[in-house]
Order: structure tokens, then C-alpha cells, then sequence
């Protein structure tokens, strides 16, 4: 595996590139000091992992080079390597491209694993953050599950939703539908409720949005 590491601390690049050219299947073929030249190393070495530390200062942090290194290199797999334990440091890495996040007080062991495993198609994350990143995935599913149309409007709101969308009026949708004017108010008003909407707009991009329109 070629690999090039990214940190803006000399002794750091020094000391990991020890651990893994001391690997048979690990070759550090690049370093660099922030994200700017990860890139160009990057560009130059073509390597199978990145090394990459999220800050990097006074040059560009890793924040910013994950998402352009995993956009012009898809070949190149990212590893965070930082030491902030930090959810939001997570999130913001796995979204931007980072196949990997570990911790630098992470025994030598794990660095290892995580490089490995990552090589091999998978997603490595520290053990002790990957608690954080299941609980906001069990947060972002309920979400999802608020915003289901199928599973918060009535069969007769899900009739009606998408005739407001297409601009039909109250009395136009009352008689398609066979109900009274002031039934197809009253459901309008339940499907802006439970949908948190707050206007018409809102109510179109929403039905588009869940393909509720077939025109």
C-alpha cells in the first residue's frame, strides 16, 4: 500500500512513518505539512491511503482538503488522523469523502487496523466514537420517519396534498373529491401541521421533493 501522510508537526510525519514502512504491505511514499500539499502529494504519488491530520495550521486544515482530495482523487481513500474526539469533526469528515477516523492516542495497533481495513473497502472508525455516529443515525432515521408523508397524512391528505401542489383550488379539489369546501380547509390545515409547513411554496417543493406529483 502506498501511503502519504499529512501533519503539521515534523516529529509526527517522522514517527508514523517509521511505524508503517516497518510493515511489509506499507509504503509511505509522501508527507506534507498541510492540506494544500497533501494535494499536490497526492497528485504526485497517486497513493492507495491518506493520512490526514484536520488541523494543520498556519496552511489549509483538513477540514477543507478532505473534500477536495476525495473529489479530484477518488482512487486515494482518506483516514482522519487527529486528536479531537469531537462528533461534529466526524460527521463533517465521513460527509466530505474520509473513508476513516482515528484517534492519535489510538495504539499503534489500531492505526494499523484502520489502514487495512480501509484498503480493503470498508469504513474504519474509532470504537469510541462510532457510538456517536450510530446515535445520530438513529436521530437523522427518526427524522426521516417525521417527514414521511405516507406515514403522517391520512389517505385523504395524501389525495389531497398533491392537488394544492398542482394549484387546484378548495372548490375545485371539493368536488373531484366529493367532500365539502370547508372538509378540504380543514385537511389543508392538518397536512401544513403535521408537515411543519408554512406555505404554499413550502408545500410544492415538499411534494416534489417526495415525488408526489405526476404531471
Amino acid at each position: 500500500m502506498k501511503i502519504v501522510i499529512a501533519d503539521d508537526h515534523a516529529v509526527v510525519r517522522s514517527g508514523f512513518t517509521m511505524i508503517l514502512n516497518l510493515q511489509e504491505d506499507m509504503e509511505v511514499v509522501g508527507t506534507a505539512a498541510d492540506g494544500i500539499e497533501a494535494h499536490r502529494q497526492v497528485a504526485k504519488y497517486e497513493p492507495d491511503i491518506l493520512l490526514l491530520d484536520l488541523s494543520m495550521p498556519p496552511g489549509e486544515s483538513g477540514l477543507i482538503a478532505v473534500g477536495k482530495i476525495s473529489e479530484d482523487f477518488p482512487n486515494t481513500k482518506i483516514i482522519i488522523l487527529t486528536m479531537y474526539d469531537d462528533e461534529e469533526y466526524l460527521f463533517h469528515a465521513l460527509k466530505n469523502g474520509a473513508h476513516g477516523y482515528v484517534l492519535k492516542n489510538s495504539p499503534d495497533d489500531e492505526l494499523l487496523k484502520a489502514i487495512r481495513t480501509v484498503y480493503n473497502g470498508e469504513t474504519y472508525i474509532n470504537p469510541k466514537m462510532a457510538t456517536s455516529l450510530v446515535r445520530e443515525f438513529v436521530k437523522n432515521d427518526q427524522n426521516v420517519v417525521e417527514n414521511d408523508p405516507y406515514k403522517v397524512l391520512s389517505k385523504r391528505e395524501l389525495e389531497i396534498l398533491p392537488l394544492v401542489a398542482k394549484g387546484y383550488g378548495n372548490k375545485e379539489i371539493a368536488e373531484m373529491l366529493f367532500i365539502s369546501v370547508k372538509t378540504v380547509e380543514a385537511h389543508k390545515a392538518k397536512i401544513m401541521e403535521k408537515l411543519h409547513l408554512k406555505s404554499r411554496p413550502e408545500l410544492v417543493e415538499f411534494a416534489l421533493k417526495k415525488r408526489l406529483l405526476h404531471f
